[in-house]
C-alpha cells in the first residue's frame, strides 16, 4: 500500500513538473521575440518602453524559477560525477536520496525562510516598478521565489520517493523515468 502511494505521488509530482516545464519553456520564445523587438525599436526607431524591458526580465526569472523542478526531474542540474557514473542503480539512488535530503531540502527551507517576509511585504504594499512606465506588479515577480520553493520541494519529495522505491528494488519502471 505504501509503495502504491509513493508511485502515485511520483506520478502526480512528475506530471506537474513536466507540464509546468514544457509550458514555461515557451517563455524563452517570448524572451527572444521581445528582446529582438526592444533592440529593433530602440536602435531602428529610437523608441523604448520600460515595461517591455521589464517583461523580458520577468519572463527570464520565470523560466529559471519555474523550470528548476523540471530540470531536477530530468536530472539536468550540474553534478560532479567522478564516481557516480560507475555506480549501480542502488548506489545512485542512495547518493540521490541523501543529496536530496541533506542538500536540496535544507536549501528549499532556507530560501523559503529568508524570502517569505520579503515576498509578503511586497504583496502588502502591492509593490510597483520604480521606473516610470514600468510594470506595476513587482510583487508578482517576487512571488516566483516562493513558487520556486514549492515546485522544487514537490519534485524533491518525488525524487525521495523514487529513490526509496529504487532502494527497495523496484526499479523496473522508475529507473527509466528520467
Amino acid at each position: 500500500m505504501f509503495t502504491s502511494f509513493l508511485r502515485r505521488f511520483i506520478s502526480i509530482a512528475d506530471a506537474v513538473s513536466e507540464t509546468l516545464g514544457k509550458t514555461i519553456a515557451w517563455l524563452t520564445l517570448l524572451i527572444v521575440v521581445l528582446t529582438f523587438t526592444i533592440v529593433l525599436l530602440r536602435y531602428g526607431f529610437n523608441i523604448g518602453w520600460i515595461a517591455m524591458q521589464e517583461a523580458v526580465l520577468y519572463a527570464h526569472g520565470a523560466v529559471f524559477m519555474l523550470g528548476a523542478a523540471y530540470t531536477l526531474k530530468h536530472d539536468g542540474h550540474v553534478r560532479v560525477d567522478i564516481f557516480y557514473n560507475k555506480f549501480s542503480i542502488k548506489q545512485k539512488a542512495l547518493v540521490n536520496l541523501f543529496g536530496t535530503l541533506l542538500l536540496l531540502m535544507p536549501v528549499c527551507i532556507f530560501i523559503f525562510y529568508i524570502s517569505i517576509d520579503y515576498v509578503l511585504m511586497s504583496w502588502d504594499i502591492l509593490e510597483k516598478s520604480k521606473e516610470p512606465g514600468g510594470i506595476p506588479a513587482v510583487y508578482l515577480n517576487k512571488s516566483l521565489i516562493l513558487l520556486l520553493v514549492i515546485t522544487l520541494t514537490f519534485q524533491g519529495l518525488s525524487e525521495i520517493a523514487r529513490n526509496i522505491l529504487l532502494l527497495k528494488g523496484e526499479n523496473q519502471k522508475l529507473a527509466g523515468d528520467k
